[in-house]
């Protein structure tokens, strides 16, 4: 049981955080169906941010209680992803709206290598400390036995947990219910009609891109801070988990997003937790990413359109 119930604490993390980062594959490609592959870099780059930021707001403020310069730096973390994410759209995709599928594809990834070179330049190659959001006091949430240790967890595991899922809802709370979703919903089913009714499809593509992007910085700043280090290169393999998950719940479907983020994170915890101890250790954690990537080969196998299906809306 304390095996059982580590392992879903860990799923919920790791999915929570996965869930965040393909909400802005989802949104993207549910308005324009495109695959923003620079998606886990702008995490990278806002995760990076929010490092630099956390520095200066200490040098400038050196009596700010840590609390209050992380709050102050994951908003300049979202509020810079967000600067970024649309300079992305400008430069990389919006030309590229009505090409062949394969050159918005080609143009994402010279620009996720260029924004990888670039933040090596900036931050160096070295991994880079990050402070914990809250203390990593262990919590021990059962008393465990004589042959397993008792299931833990921590604050900062707890609130990323919880800010994971406030913001998904959020989100929902965004599209279904405000002005700026229903013409992120009426630009998705049809961008020229919608011009027609006095939207903007510019304007609504490129709120969507910002705010994808400052999406995928908190989940970068909650990612860093969960395991204490940031550097250029950790955002390709969330990037393409998150996209994993993505299709997994049906991409363009913002619901399908967020639940094949948590269930490919649970999968991924269970997975490893159970063979790990069912092999001695021979296998287990470093082997957690096999199982990401045999539910995206099963997924585009047995149902491409994904759990909940594909789109957010389907054009005419």
């Amino acid at each position: 049981m304390e095996l059982l119930i580590q392992q879903l604490l860990n799923g919920m993390l790791s999915g929570s955080l996965y869930a965040l980062i393909a909400l802005g594959y989802t949104m993207v490609y549910g308005i324009l169906r495109i695959i923003n592959f620079a998606h886990g870099d702008v995490l990278m780059v806002g995760t990076l941010i929010g490092l630099s930021a956390i520095h200066g707001l200490q040098a400038a403020f050196p009596s700010l209680p840590l609390e209050g310069v992380l709050l102050g730096a994951i908003v300049i973390a979202m509020a810079g992803s967000g600067l970024l994410a649309l300079l992305i759209e400008r430069i990389a995709y919006r030309r590229l709206r009505n090409a062949p599928r394969l050159a918005p594809l080609i143009s994402g990834i010279g620009v996720s290598l260029l924004l990888q070179t670039l933040a090596m330049l900036v931050w160096s190659r070295n991994p880079q400390v990050f402070p914990q959001l809250l203390p990593m006091t262990p919590i021990e949430l059962t008393a465990g036995d004589a042959t397993h240790a008792p299931a833990i967890t921590n604050a900062t595991a707890l609130a990323t947990i919880a800010v994971a899922f406030l913001v998904m809802i959020g989100l929902l709370l965004l599209v279904n219910r405000t002005r700026l979703g229903r013409a992120m919903r009426a630009v998705s089913e049809n961008p020229q009609v919608a011009s027609l009714m006095g939207i903007n499809p510019n304007a609504v593509v490129a709120m969507t891109f910002a705010i994808g992007g400052a999406l995928a910085a908190l989940a970068g700043v909650m990612m860093a801070s969960n395991y204490g280090s940031a550097h250029f290169y950790m955002g390709f393999l969330p990037g393409l988990k998150a996209f994993t998950a993505a299709v997994l719940g049906g991409i363009g479907n913002l619901q399908g997003a967020m639940l094949g983020g948590l269930l490919l994170g649970l999968i991924e915890a269970l997975g490893t937790g159970y063979l790990g101890e069912w092999t001695n250790g021979v296998f287990g954690s470093n082997y957690q990413d096999v199982f990401a990537f045999l539910v995206l080969i099963a997924v585009l196998v047995l149902r491409p359109s994904g759990l909940l299906g594909e789109r957010l809306a389907v054009r005419a």
